[in-house]
């Protein structure tokens, strides 16, 4: 085989001398040429033919047929924004009083609205349940995770209907008041918390112009006790 560096020495001579290079020489030179190029595509990943397409199509059918990546997941906050319960009477509001259990002056970190064993009590935002069972002198009690560290608690009930885990909708019903716990009737203690601390209920229990505009921007439209 001519060497590929001669056969275009001889050709870039011939033609300095305006002459015209023999047919050997460019044959040689073309061959060489052709030979090189052959072995650059048979060393390319792109050049190994048929095999390599059909390996690069199975890769690219089993990326196809994977399972796609989950999406990144969303906050959802729901602005607690109705009464709990209808046909309720307020019997004891949020802030100091005397307990009327223990006695003495002490805050009151919700309210009481005084219904009739069994009456139903709803979700008063969407929300998840974080817990659905006995607690402390709170009872029969509910807690439901709202978002942005908001909190809503239901206290004293006769029964649960949702579980710890659970999503659940406003509106949905989720117990039925009661009279367990540290109580002195039927009733609900009614709770909204941000951050972990208790704040008046009272502006939450009906749903403002703001709360309906944030609802729509955001897609998701006894007596006594302790």
């Amino acid at each position: 085989m001519i060497d590929r560096k001669i056969a275009f020495t001889c050709i870039s001579a011939f033609a300095a001398l305006g002459l015209s290079a023999p047919a050997s020489a460019n044959s040689a030179a073309a061959a060489s040429v052709e030979i090189d190029e052959a072995a650059d595509a048979a060393s390319s990943p792109l050049g190994q033919g048929d095999d390599q397409f059909t390996r690069l199509f199975a890769d690219w059918k089993s990326l196809d047929s994977g399972s796609p990546t989950a999406p990144a997941p969303t906050i959802s906050v729901s602005v607690p924004s109705r009464m709990p319960l209808k046909n309720s009477k307020l019997t004891s509001s949020y802030g100091m009083r005397t307990h009327p259990v223990t006695g003495g002056r002490r805050a009151h970190k919700g309210i009481d609205l005084a219904a009739p064993t069994g009456t139903p009590v709803y979700a008063t935002a969407d929300g998840m349940v974080e817990r659905a069972n006995w607690f402390s002198s709170y009872g029969k009690f509910i807690k439901i995770d709202h978002g942005a560290s908001m909190e809503t608690r239901f206290a004293h009930l006769s029964r649960i209907s949702v579980s710890a885990g659970e999503r659940v909708k406003k509106g949905q019903l989720i117990g039925y008041v009661g009279s367990t716990g540290r109580s002195t009737g039927p009733h609900l203690h009614y709770e909204v918390r941000i951050d972990g601390r208790a704040v008046n209920p009272m502006p939450y229990m009906v749903e403002s112009e703001a709360q309906q505009a944030f609802q729509l921007a955001t897609g998701n439209g006894g007596r006594g006790g302790e």
